[in-house]
């Protein structure tokens, strides 16, 4: 298909029966993603990895037919244990983000909200054709931080993953999608090629490589609804989203003064 076309990027989270409170909302459960999956293959889409749209998007090269980006934000020990096996069934691919400091094994720093993969789980996810990218290392709010925390959570981050994985990770996701110009500038100059946001809309080339947008998917986010973000225009998917995206605008104005008031990011 033509490399200008909106793509949409789906977010998902944690995979579960019974998640912890705390992710229950941006849960799904392993039966509502079985039928979303199912329902993508119905529909023929197809989808790729945020490394393939991304270099696809610079290049100016081709995508498949009805291109789709599954990605999964944090580690959620559910992405293993249901999300793989379905996934596998339909020959798909996908991205992982993930929080280092979360993960369970020699990193891990507690203060996770739920059950994590551990480090055995992360490479088989791999092996299986998963992207594994970066989350930063203790999933704070990277624009509220000074600029040597910044650098510590996202050069961690690249270092663990590269050190456990045997391969640098080109792909970043901004913990709840906050990210400004100097996060994107650091995340950049970490040696990430590109890096995804929040947003909920589509995906589009002229957002630049380091804010591509997303779309959330959530338990009470039903099938048809999943249809309308994957085949909806920009006009639908704007009206599933204007409550959200009204949300995100003022509480932006609110980060910004915050920042503001901290004055000049430093050490």
């Amino acid at each position: 298909m033509p490399t200008t076309e909106p793509v949409p990027i789906l977010m998902y989270h944690a995979v579960a029966h019974s998640p912890a409170e705390a992710v229950f909302g941006l849960s799904v459960s392993p039966d509502a993603f079985a039928d979303q999956m199912e329902l993508l293959a119905e529909l023929g889409c197809t989808p790729v990895t945020t490394a393939e749209l991304a270099y696809a998007w610079r290049t100016a090269g081709s995508l498949p037919r009805r291109p789709v980006l599954i990605t999964f934000d944090d580690g959620y020990e559910g992405v293993h244990r249901h999300a793989l096996p379905v996934l596998a069934t339909y020959g798909f691919t996908s991205t992982l983000f993930v929080s280092t400091a979360w993960l369970r094994g020699a990193h891990d720093e507690g203060d996770a909200p739920d059950t994590m993969l551990d480090w055995d789980q992360v490479r088989e996810l791999a092996a299986a054709g998963t992207e594994i990218g970066g989350h930063s290392h203790s999933h704070p709010q990277l624009d509220q931080l000074p600029d040597d925390r910044l650098w510590f959570e996202t050069l961690r981050c690249k270092e663990i993953l590269t050190g456990e994985l045997g391969e640098r990770p080109v792909s970043f996701a901004y913990p709840y999608g906050y990210s400004n110009r100097r996060v994107r500038r650091t995340v950049r100059s970490a040696g990430f090629s590109q890096a995804l946001a929040v947003g909920n809309a589509l995906a589009e080339r002229r957002q630049g490589p380091y804010a591509l947008k997303r779309m959330t998917v959530r338990r009470t986010t039903v099938l048809d609804e999943f249809e309308r973000l994957v085949l909806g225009s920009g006009r639908d998917i704007a009206r599933t989203f204007a409550g959200d995206r009204a949300l995100t605008r003022g509480y932006a104005l609110v980060r910004r003064a915050r920042a503001a008031g901290r004055g000049p990011a430093g050490g």
